[in-house]
């Protein structure tokens, strides 16, 4: 059921002052980029680390904005604006102002009063690796039978979460990622989204230097039980309970589901009283509900069975079978036909970047990686790299961040990994990453050491070969784009 905002649910669910303009406005579309605003459009002006986008009200207006959500603090010229705003007659005036105490938090506020009254189910998406990648595979398989609204690209925090819940329009469902860097910030995005499908990929080692163990961080993925609703009947009738998914396979969420080891009021409070939820699982090796067998890993993707159904997947490796588990898992609660499921599965197009294979102009192929980078998504790459068909295997890794104290030990591991690898060549770049070169070094493997990317791509330019293939991977303020870009 669409739902359109007025102004006047916008100021009662903010408890906004409203300086001037009509309660009756209807407010459809929103952003928080005065230099985005097109006609019809009301700007949310949020208080960044570099810049207070509530100062842009004026060109918000001039942009044709129909209103301007600030901060409290944030004094408006009335001159700048009189073309738009009548002080005089605020009642009367053409576009309105609402001032808030906290813009980010009101932006929060405004998309879950929509979400509450949008009879739309939601599916939540969360985990150390792959949440990009399952939320594109399961936007897919409910895109054979619905209408999907998905988060774009990994626009899955505190801003990106909820506008993408204000883009919803005439959408049959929402399919969010979320993203977090430390406790209490997922437990924050699910009371907004309230799902009715939560999916938990995997707990790594993603900022293990934020959180400080990975028990921290299992905690922190189970915050996306803290909005779950019970139970949604849609428009056509048919019932979804509240339900948890979960990759069965890791050792995390395999211990918690088998001896409940956290319970979330243990470290949580004020949490909604809805607590009903059933749990689905997947699983490769660990007896689950849905089971890949027979699996067979080709160079560019991957095929196996569950339950009755032959699924292909259009990407190579081990967790690409684990994420689309993951969609076929929820094609299921959704009552999707069998068929239908495979065919999203197979029909999905990975978002950019993720892992983009390309094939250069000089007859080499490269895996870009360059996102981002934890320790799981590195294993999760280099299983890629191994099962692709090529005269040589190269690699080339650079820092994995946010690691902290634990930062030695998880690149040190990386290397101990690498080791028993199917690669020929390795090069590293960064600091942190000495620790895996190192542990190459003691094995006699063929290592290069490198402080920036352009003595990398120096290198690279002189040892690649046609019919090789190189993998690509780093944090993303590594910058390892630049490397692709060079050796195309």
């Amino acid at each position: 059921m669409k739902y359109i905002l007025s102004l006047e649910d916008i100021v009662n669910v903010t408890n906004g002052e409203l300086i001037c303009g009509n309660k009756e406005t209807k407010c459809e579309d929103f952003k928080i980029d005065s230099r985005l605003i097109e006609n019809g459009n009301v700007f949310i002006g949020i208080n960044g680390e570099n810049f207070d986008g509530g100062k842009a009200y004026k060109n918000a207006f001039e942009n044709g904005a129909i209103g301007v959500i600030v901060n409290d603090y944030i004094d408006i010229d009335f001159n700048q604006i009189k073309d738009f705003v009548d002080k005089e007659n605020p009642a009367n005036s053409k576009c309105f102002i609402l001032k808030v105490k906290d813009t980010t938090k009101a932006l929060g506020e405004i998309a879950s009063f929509k979400r509450d009254k949008s009879n739309v189910p939601v599916v939540c998406i969360t985990g150390s690796v792959g949440k990009t990648s399952t939320k594109d595979i399961i936007s897919s398989v409910l895109s054979t039978e619905y209408k999907v609204l998905r988060t774009e690209g990994n626009f899955n925090n505190n801003l990106g979460l909820p506008m993408t819940i204000l883009g919803l329009k005439d959408e049959q469902v929402l399919v969010l990622e979320m993203g977090m860097n430390h406790l209490g910030e997922i437990h924050e995005l699910s009371l907004i989204a309230k799902p009715n499908v939560a999916v938990i990929t995997s707990v790594g080692t993603a900022h293990i230097g934020n959180l400080g163990s990975r028990d921290n961080i299992l905690k922190a993925k189970l915050e996306i039980l803290d909005g779950i609703q019970k139970e949604i009947v849609l428009d056509n009738g048919q019932k979804i309970e509240g339900t948890l998914v979960i990759n069965n396979d890791n050792d995390m969420l395999h211990d918690w589901k088998d001896d409940l080891v956290f319970t979330i009021k243990d470290y949580q409070i004020d949490l909604p009283n809805c607590r009903d939820y059933s749990i689905k699982t997947i699983g490769i090796n660990n007896d689950s509900d849905y089971m890949a067998k027979d699996i067979k890993y080709n160079e560019n993707s991957s095929n196996y069975k569950v339950d009755k159904s032959v699924v292909e997947i259009s990407v190579g490796g081990e967790a690409y079978v684990y994420n689309s588990l993951l969609g076929f898992a929820v094609g299921k609660i959704f009552n999707i036909d069998d068929d239908k499921i495979v065919k999203g599965i197979k029909d999905f197009v990975l978002t950019k970047n993720r892992l983009d294979i390309e094939e250069s102009s000089k007859g080499y192929k490269i895996i870009d990686g360059t996102y981002n980078a934890n320790y799981d998504s590195m294993l999760s790459s280099i299983d890629v790299l191994e099962k692709m068909n090529g005269k040589r295997r190269i690699i080339v890794v650079g820092d994995m961040l946010e690691l902290g104290e634990f930062s030695e030990e998880i690149h040190t591991n990386l290397g101990k990994e690498l080791v028993n690898k199917n690669i020929d060549i390795f090069l590293t770049v960064g600091e942190e990453i000495k620790h895996t070169a190192d542990v190459l070094k003691e094995n006699n493997k063929e290592v290069y050491e490198f402080t920036n990317n352009e003595m990398a791509i120096k290198r690279l330019q002189d040892i690649l070969q046609d019919g090789d293939v190189i993998l690509i991977k780093a944090s993303n303020s590594m910058r390892f784009k630049e490397i692709v870009d060079a050796i195309k």
